[in-house]
C-alpha cells in the first residue's frame, strides 16, 4: 500500500489503521469508520502532546464557530492501559474538515489513506453478509453472548425490512422514521425510544438503545416492527399518517403480547439493566436479582 501505509487487526475496534508509523485508533459506529481526533492530529502534526494540540485547536474552533468541534463523538477507544475510554471522534467527512484546520505537509497523504478506508463500505454495500460478520465481531469484542448477538442481528434484518417497506410506502426520511418508531416503541412498551433511554440511564448521542436491550427486550421490539411491516403490506397504506396508523397498531401487537408475558411471567420485560458494564456475567446477576 501506498503512502508506508498499512493496516492491522485490532482485538478491540476491528482495525488498527497505521499512517506512515502513526496509529490511528478507529471503530465502527452506526455503520461507519469513526478515527480518534487525537491520533490524527499527532500523525499530522509530530506533536509531544496531541492531545494539548488538539485541546487548543478545539478551543480556537469554538471561538470562531466552527461546526467541526459539534460532529465530534465521544467513543470508546483502547487507551494505551489497555482499558477503553471515551475519546474525541469523528467519521471520515468529519477528519476531512478537521485537517483544513491543521497546516501539515501531510495533510495530502493524509487525506489519500482516509479515502481508502471507505473501500471497505463500498464492499459491504455489494456483500451485505460482511457487514454483519463485521458487526457479530464487533460485538463479541466488546463481550456480548453470542445468544444476545444472534438476537441483536435478527433484529438488525427485520428493522431494514421495515424501513425499506416505509421507503417504498412513501415515508420520507429518518425524521419520519424517527416518529414511526416512536409510535411502534410506546405502543409497545410504554415509552418513546428516548423515554426509554432514559429509562435506561443512557445519556450520549452514541448510546445505541438496543445495544443496551435483553433477549426479551430486543424480541418485543422486532415483533412490533415486523408487525408493523406485515399489517402495512395487507392495509397497502401509502403516506405518512397511514403508515404512523399502522406503526401504532404493530406496536400494539407487541404490547398485548407483553403484558401478557408479564401476567403469566409475574416479571416485567421492560429493564433499566443497561450493558454499559461488561462482561455479560455481571449482566446475567443483575437480571436475576
Amino acid at each position: 500500500m501506498s503512502d508506508n501505509t498499512i493496516e492491522k487487526q485490532s482485538p478491540v475496534s476491528s482495525k488498527i489503521a497505521v499512517f506512515k508509523g502513526r496509529v490511528i485508533r478507529r471503530i465502527l459506529h452506526n455503520n461507519e469508520w469513526w478515527f480518534s481526533v487525537v491520533d490524527v492530529a499527532a500523525a499530522l502534526t509530530d506533536s509531544v502532546d496531541p492531545g494539548a494540540y488538539w485541546r487548543k485547536l478545539k478551543e480556537r474552533l469554538k471561538v470562531e464557530g466552527s461546526e467541526v468541534v459539534t460532529i465530534c463523538h465521544g467513543l470508546k477507544l483502547p487507551a494505551p492501559d489497555g482499558k477503553l475510554r471515551e475519546t474525541d471522534c469523528a467519521n471520515t467527512e468529519g477528519v476531512f474538515r478537521i485537517i483544513q484546520s491543521i497546516p501539515s505537509p501531510k495533510a495530502e497523504p493524509f487525506k489519500r489513506w482516509l479515502a481508502k478506508t471507505g473501500y471497505e463500505r463500498i464492499q459491504e454495500i455489494d456483500n451485505p453478509e460482511l457487514a454483519m460478520s463485521r458487526m457479530r465481531a464487533l460485538y463479541r469484542l466488546k463481550g456480548y453472548s453470542d445468544e444476545w448477538i444472534e438476537t441483536r442481528m435478527r433484529g438488525v434484518k427485520v428493522r431494514k425490512t421495515l424501513t425499506d417497506e416505509w421507503k417504498a410506502r412513501g415515508v420520507k426520511g429518518e425524521s419520519e422514521y424517527s416518529i414511526l418508531t416512536a409510535e411502534i416503541s410506546n405502543a409497545a412498551f410504554g415509552m418513546t425510544p428516548e423515554e426509554y433511554k432514559r429509562h435506561k440511564g443512557l445519556g450520549q448521542p452514541s448510546e445505541n438503545l438496543r445495544d443496551h436491550m435483553t433477549d426479551l427486550e430486543l424480541i418485543f421490539t422486532m415483533l412490533g416492527e415486523a408487525a408493523t411491516t406485515e399489517i402495512a403490506r395487507k392495509k397497502d397504506v401509502v403516506g405518512f399518517d397511514p403508515n404512523k396508523k399502522t406503526a401504532r397498531e404493530g406496536g400494539t401487537v407487541a404490547g398485548n403480547a407483553r403484558k401478557d408475558l408479564e401476567q403469566r411471567s409475574g416479571r416485567r420485560v421492560v429493564s433499566a439493566v443497561n450493558y454499559k458494564e461488561l462482561p455479560e456475567k455481571k449482566m446475567r446477576k443483575l437480571l436475576t436479582q
